[in-house]
């Protein structure tokens, strides 16, 4: 299943990145909305997750991200952003996290939408079926 990770931080995404991987997603890292668009256009993540600050300064780019069925748009920022997030915005995200503490989080919110777009039959079914209980490391 596809993962967008999207954002400036080069570092903390590729970092990420690996944490995905190691749970068994296949997750992609783009720099700008453009190219999340672009890319969510060849296979629909489960999730993207989009820097915040690049969100509220284009908030059409960030909401036009194709997900596919049973996913979800998040944003990110550091902890230091002291901007808020328009309620447009607010509306259309399944959660704001502040990165990296809350990398763990994302990893079960991220399993969470993929278990649940598997019940409904959403989406088919990988290898790996997520549950509930199973352990993160």
């Amino acid at each position: 299943m596809d993962v967008i990770l999207v954002g400036p931080d080069s570092a903390l995404l590729e970092g990420l990145a690996q944490s995905f991987a190691s749970n068994g997603f296949n997750p992609r890292v783009v720099s700008t909305l453009i190219d999340a668009c672009e890319l969510a256009m060849e296979s629909r993540p489960i999730i993207a997750l989009v820097d915040r600050d690049l969100a509220v300064s284009m908030p059409g780019d960030a909401m036009s991200i194709q997900l596919a069925a049973g996913g979800s748009l998040a944003l990110y920022h550091g902890g230091d952003s002291a901007g808020v997030t328009p309620l447009r915005l607010q509306r259309s995200v399944v959660a704001e996290l502040v990165l990296p503490l809350e990398r763990t989080r994302l990893i079960a919110l991220t399993k969470s939408l993929a278990g649940r777009a598997e019940v409904v039959g959403r989406i088919e079914v990988p290898a790996h079926h997520w549950t509930p209980d199973e352990l993160m490391p």
